[in-house]
């Protein structure tokens, strides 16, 4: 009997999501690499961090089995890219993971997708990252490497949920008629991703996202409830002031569609829905 092969995965922009992923991994034996672009985020338990830009990546993608792509895309494409295509191509690693968003679909003014759905980005940030996910796509046919793009609708989970805003009493439920987001937890991420790792499939494409695309005042509502506090007062769109950012997520609206996790991965969501998400977050989040 022969001892099974190490598991290594290099995590390239060792972020929010992936940082869950490791918590997955690291129990089963793997060993996890992680880069970050910030000094005071190189403290990742388990995890071998490095600073990046600023380290030599050739030689951590020659230790790697499977490679997550987790930075965002500037208006120069996607920072991994120009610099690990080449050396990916020469080390070939089992499984290509792309993290993206649902925002490539653009808006449907409330009507589903799913992942056959054509892109049309209605935003510089979803305008981006198809850029980048046809970029890695033409990468890997000339180089027959093993790519799944996963595409994340709005993620939430500790310490990314809205009850800090709710007990400071800063929290607003904006009122746009039709407006719904989808959303996923960061463990169901981990889970999905991991179901992936195990059973590749190269070209696929994910949406990863819960069973309840919800009006965002909804999920406001219920974190008040949850703790038993006066739920915020309804501002409507118009008057509502937002950063450029948050406006730009109202931009959208659509339902998005995760049949596909489920039939080809066997996925079971833990938090089908923000309620159950949220509750678990209200116990985690004193």
């Amino acid at each position: 009997m022969t001892d099974q092969p190490q598991k290594t995965l290099l995590s390239l922009g060792h972020g929010y999501s992936a940082r869950a992923l490791a918590a997955r991994l690291l129990p089963l034996g793997w060993t996890v690499i992680g880069t970050t672009r910030s000094a005071d985020k190189l403290d990742a338990p388990g995890t071998e961090m490095h600073l990046w830009p600023g380290t030599d990546l050739a030689p951590l993608a020659a230790r790697a089995s499977h490679v997550l792509l987790n930075a965002g895309p500037t208006a120069e494409g996607d920072p991994f890219l120009a610099e690990t295509g080449s050396i990916l191509a020469q080390t070939r690693p089992q499984w290509l993971g792309y993290l993206s968003t649902t925002g490539v679909y653009g808006d449907h003014d409330g009507g589903w997708v799913d992942e056959d759905t054509p892109l049309a980005p209605s935003t510089r940030r979803g305008a981006l990252r198809a850029e980048a996910e046809a970029a890695w796509q033409s990468l890997a046919a000339a180089h027959g490497l093993p790519l799944h793009i996963f595409r994340l609708a709005g993620i939430y989970g500790p310490g990314r949920g809205p009850f800090a805003k709710v007990r400071a009493g800063t929290a607003r439920r904006i009122i746009k008629p039709g407006q719904v987001f989808s959303r996923i937890h960061v463990e169901d991420i981990a889970q999905v991703l991991l179901a992936s790792m195990q059973a590749p499939s190269a070209g696929a494409i994910y949406n990863l996202c819960d069973d309840d695309p919800a009006p965002p005042q909804d999920v406001i509502e219920h974190a008040a409830t949850l703790l038993g506090l006066p739920v915020p007062p309804a501002i409507p769109f118009e008057q509502a002031e937002l950063t450029p950012m948050a406006r730009s997520f109202y931009a959208e609206s659509k339902r998005v569609r995760n049949d596909r996790i489920k039939r080809d991965l066997g996925v079971k969501l833990l938090y089908p829905t923000y309620r159950e998400g949220l509750d678990a977050l209200r116990h985690l989040e004193p």
